[in-house]
């Protein structure tokens, strides 16, 4: 059961989820990061693949696109450039967008979409009942590595930095007022803005646990000194992980984003520009046999 939240962005009442999972907390914090910008439902698209992370659009009011599973970026790169007033939101698990979906990752941030990707990162692959993901710790037992996950964890924070990505940020589903506020920094950023979210999976992962993350988390913007924009201490500090974990915005710059390559053309929804007839039948009459 979730409980209902604010008017516009209102929740589902039953979803498909264990209970105590990750995902109800960044459900709620998702809501209310979008009531607090005051948007309208009619203003944000949602965006998802497969995964029980890509279930959470069917659980929010608002527009829905359900893609393939790991073509979850592609598809909200094309939606934003058709209408960039839209704020697009792309959510997926990190099995979807690093495994499946991870050569589309690398190119949305060498492209800087201006788009928001939540990543739910419960470091298995929840819907097919607990497989080893690219974020599962080495050593990790699971129903493909019953011998323990032999390759190092994928740090999704370290190739956004690297990338040069705009915006670069790590949350927990535990701590809503956190991820409320680091979702609203993201959708307010101008360029493509990642958040990988810590989410406890309670039936599949009983290592990176409540009670595991509660323990270590600390809030960078809580740092003294902290500069999120200095490049290189951010991509140290992407690795850190053990008895402490750092979360806040890792890294944030501005740079020119896809759409600012296309001028005018994306500046107005396509729907309401005028179709160039005359160009549209030379293509048409390039295709004509005989």
């Amino acid at each position: 059961m979730v409980a209902n939240q604010g008017k516009e962005f209102e929740i589902a009442r039953e979803t498909a989820w264990c209970p105590g999972c990750g995902n109800f907390g960044i459900l709620n914090a998702l809501s209310q990061a979008l009531e607090g910008l005051g948007l309208k439902k009619s203003e944000v698209l949602y965006v998802s693949g497969i995964g029980q992370a890509g279930k959470t659009p069917h659980y929010i009011h608002g527009n829905v696109l359900n893609t393939l599973h790991g073509r979850t970026l592609p598809t909200a790169t094309g939606a934003k450039l058709a209408n960039n007033d839209l704020h697009v939101i792309a959510i997926g698990g990190d099995g979807d967008g690093y495994a499946e979906g991870g050569n589309h990752f690398l190119h949305a941030i060498r492209k800087n979409v201006n788009i928001t990707y939540l990543v739910h990162d419960n470091q298995v692959f929840g819907l097919t009942k607990g497989q080893a993901s690219p974020r599962s710790d080495q050593g990790m037992v699971t129903g493909t590595t019953p011998q323990g996950v032999t390759l190092e964890a994928f740090n999704p924070l370290a190739t956004a930095i690297t990338l040069n990505a705009g915006f670069v940020a790590r949350s927990y589903a535990g701590d809503r007022e956190h991820l409320s506020r680091t979702i609203q920094a993201a959708i307010q950023h101008e360029g493509f803005a990642l958040i990988d979210i810590l989410q406890p999976c309670v039936t599949f992962n009983k290592i990176n646990t409540y009670q595991f993350y509660r323990s270590r988390v600390y809030d960078l913007d809580q740092e003294e000194g902290y500069d999120r924009t200095d490049r290189p201490s951010a991509w140290a500090k992407s690795f850190e992980w053990g008895e402490r974990i750092p979360i806040g915005v890792f890294y944030q710059i501005d740079r020119p984003t896809l759409g600012d390559h296309y001028g005018d053309l994306v500046k107005t929804p396509l729907v309401r520009q005028q179709p160039d007839h005359q160009a549209v039948q030379g293509l048409l009459n390039q295709f004509r046999i005989g």
